[in-house]
């Protein structure tokens, strides 16, 4: 089993709520003050965690910075996904299918983001190409503040052949280009659905977006022409969950 590192109180909190038995050692700023964590040691306590308090030093080295909030983990299982996973997913799902499709983002912070937005607004799974792409990681988890650990994120080799599978299935793909002739608000986003949204800078690549049943944009009032992938996924997703919701 292999051993990576977490940091950040969201992400343990998370993996002591839904993975504790996952964790190892779990390293806490013995000179923190901080309410938050102090809750959490009361939680990874509970849990029975082998906790120990260390000095903010250690835990930059550990983390590889300092944006860790006073609290670093071992964590010895990464939940991987395949593409047979993602479709037993949606054999059992009781609900209408509501996905994300990201294609080729490689920020890891844009990655977590997304996860963390993705798992708000009722997203049962995220997609993404295997190369070329951000993949789990300790800063994609941290971003993410547990996000990463309870939504599905699944790989796979070749994403076109993916949405292809996923539009004989009955799942529409809407895609997102500023080559669409209607906005994200004049869409019909209800129904079996995946969103699909393209890399920072690039947007969708030729093949993703020939595979997409519609192109929708967001409209842009200002000098600035585009949003920042993570930042236009969350438009996108809480648009369609209003849709959805019937809000």
């Amino acid at each position: 089993m292999a051993k990576s590192t977490i940091y950040g109180i969201h992400a343990v909190e998370t993996a002591l709520r839904n993975d504790a038995e996952n964790l190892g050692q779990i390293w806490l700023d013995k000179r923190s003050r901080n309410d938050r964590l102090k809750k959490l040691e009361k939680l990874a306590a509970e849990s029975g965690a082998h906790l120990i308090p260390t000095d903010p030093d250690r835990l930059d080295k550990m983390a590889g910075h300092n944006r860790h909030q006073g609290v670093v983990a071992d964590y010895y299982k990464l939940k991987s996904y395949t593409e047979n996973d993602l479709y037993d997913l949606l054999d059992a799902l009781e609900e209408t299918p509501f996905l994300l499709v990201l294609d080729g983002v490689t920020d890891p912070h844009n990655l977590g983001a997304c996860l963390r937005t993705a798992e708000g607004a009722g997203i049962q799974a995220v997609i993404a190409p295997k190369d070329n792409a951000a993949s789990i990681t300790p800063t994609v988890r941290k971003v993410a503040s547990g996000a990463a650990e309870v939504i599905p994120f699944i790989p796979v080799t070749n994403l076109a052949r993916t949405m292809d599978t996923l539009k004989e299935r009955g799942i529409w793909l809407t895609g997102t280009s500023d080559k669409a002739t209607q906005s994200i608000y004049q869409a019909n986003l209800k129904g079996p659905m995946a969103l699909v949204m393209g890399a920072e800078g690039a947007g969708i690549r030729r093949l993703t977006e020939e595979r997409c049943d519609f192109l929708v944009s967001i409209p842009m009032k200002g000098q600035v022409s585009s949003l920042n992938v993570s930042v236009a996924t969350g438009v996108c997703l809480y648009e369609a969950l209003r849709q959805r919701s019937d809000l």
